[in-house]
């Protein structure tokens, strides 16, 4: 998460691509070693924030297993396959997720070096 955090933080492209957008995403992973875990993407006007536990009130909600959950951390499985394979379900106004894609795009972008890292590369 933190690693994650830093991403985000340093990447100078973000603050474009998200400017104007007010957006908060939850995340859930069920079924991990240690139960439920729950982290969320903020949105708010060019600032992006990643912070662990619930949102307060998030706009949209994405819900997978563990094993799913890492297959996409890792890249082995990309969320739109994921999404249409049913593996990952998401709540709330799909609108915002078609209307803000190419923002959560870049901050994906801002995240592969993370992504990297865990796969050792």
């Amino acid at each position: 998460m933190e690693a994650a955090r830093f991403a985000v933080a340093g990447d100078a492209s973000l603050r474009g691509a998200t400017a104007g957008v007010r957006l908060t995403v939850e995340h859930v992973v069920t079924g991990g070693p240690r139960g439920t875990i729950r982290w969320h993407v903020t949105i708010d006007d060019g600032e992006v924030g990643l912070a662990a536990g619930p949102a307060l009130a998030p706009d949209l909600r994405f819900t997978t297993d563990y094993a799913t959950a890492a297959q996409i951390a890792t890249g082995e499985l990309g969320a739109q396959r994921a999404f249409v394979e049913g593996r990952l379900r998401v709540g709330g106004d799909l609108g915002v997720l078609i209307r803000h894609q190419k923002a959560l795009s870049t901050i994906d972008d801002a995240l592969a070096g993370v992504r990297a890292r865990i796969q050792g590369t």
